[in-house]
């Protein structure tokens, strides 16, 4: 049962509305898409990375995957690591190698005839999420009907909006739209914000004590997430958790965070697919840490089923738009929460591939 086919493709696909946070503005997300094959069963995996994760895949990744053993996607995790040693296993090599990686633990629980989720061994049937978005591009009317949307017709009760806008220069606005925000949705709904790494440590304490009064439960990357010290002065300072993590690509990279963060986010199509996700997973256990899954939110519902430890998914708009219109069994939440399948092999979806040929780059 080897491994006898891999292959890769690479989508640009435009975002519905032109889309910023507070540190970058964007008008297309790239969707990378692996299937490997045994036989006549294939597994998928994806990341949402440059378009040179295909040529990472089919030029440093594939020799070390094909001919292994379907069911040994640990050895093979540990080949492609090494084989990305001297180009870098962060940023394009680290998407590349997780999307294999996926696509690796897909085939694995297809080969077995058995969900995904059983296979690393469940612990829930469903997986919260909170809504993501809220950007700052968006006006007033646009951010509420996002939000509320979630709240009513998904049972969403966790929602995240974007502030830091223009790398923390507008805090005006920022104090504005989080209180147009709370006025959207009341105050029975977790209202959770994200400053994507554009304020300094006193900065994002004072802001977050003229908002005080929103009580806001959530602050995630008040400073970059390389700045440890000032992550851990903010936390210190604030009531709102704070949570950084999605830019660890690597185990060695969330151990400074543990002792800086509320919340530890993973994103297993960044920081080496589901083998690396498990192994974050127990470190941030092993320091009485949760963990949140960062974008992505399909690809993140098996292995959330599977980590006790695990608080809630990320369901962000971009990701969630792509997965539910382009995969065949990606759904929208019901009662706040989705379910991975569990009459269906592996992660249950499938990318519907002709769908997606008008985007394709690479």
């Amino acid at each position: 049962m080897t491994v006898d086919a891999l292959r890769v493709a690479a989508y640009r696909i435009p975002t519905d509305t032109p889309e910023a946070d507070g540190t970058l503005a964007w008008d297309h997300t790239t969707l990378v898409v692996v299937t490997a094959d045994c036989g006549d069963i294939t597994g998928t995996g994806w990341t949402y990375g440059h378009p040179a994760c295909t040529d990472v895949i089919t030029r440093s990744l594939a020799s070390h995957v094909l001919g292994r053993d379907a069911l040994d996607v640990a050895a093979t995790f540990d080949a492609m690591a090494k084989a990305v040693r001297n180009i870098g296993r962060s940023g394009v090599a680290g998407q590349a190698l997780s999307a294999v990686d996926v696509a690796l633990w897909d085939l694995k629980a297809r080969v077995l005839g058995i969900p995904l989720h059983r296979l690393l061994g469940a612990v829930r049937d469903s997986v919260p999420v909170y809504g993501s978005g809220g950007f700052t591009t968006y006006g007033p009317h646009q951010m509420r009907d996002q939000l509320l949307g979630w709240v009513r017709d998904h049972g969403i009760t966790r929602v995240k909006i974007k502030i830091g806008q223009s790398w923390g220069t507008r805090t005006r606005r920022d104090v504005s739209r989080m209180r147009q925000a709370r006025a959207a949705i009341g105050d029975e709904i977790a209202l959770m914000v994200d400053a994507n790494g554009g304020y300094t440590a006193k900065q994002a304490a004072r802001l977050m004590s003229e908002v005080a009064d929103l009580e806001i439960t959530w602050l995630e990357e008040p400073v970059s997430s390389d700045d440890v010290s000032g992550l851990r002065a903010v936390r210190d300072a604030v009531d709102a958790d704070v949570t950084a993590g999605e830019y660890g690509h690597r185990l060695a990279d969330f151990v400074p965070l543990c002792s800086a963060v509320d919340c530890l986010q993973i994103d297993a199509s960044r920081c080496g697919g589901i083998t690396e996700w498990q192994r974050v997973a127990a470190l941030a256990a092993a320091h009485h840490l949760e963990v949140s899954a960062h974008c992505a939110p399909w690809l993140h519902a098996a292995v959330g089923a599977a980590t006790p430890n695990l608080r809630h998914l990320e369901w962000f708009h971009d990701h969630a738009r792509i997965e539910t219109r382009y995969f065949d069994g990606a759904t929208s939440p019901i009662d706040g929460a989705i379910r991975p399948d569990p009459a269906s092999p592996g992660h249950g979806l499938t990318v519907r591939s002709a769908d997606l040929e008008p985007y394709r780059v690479s």
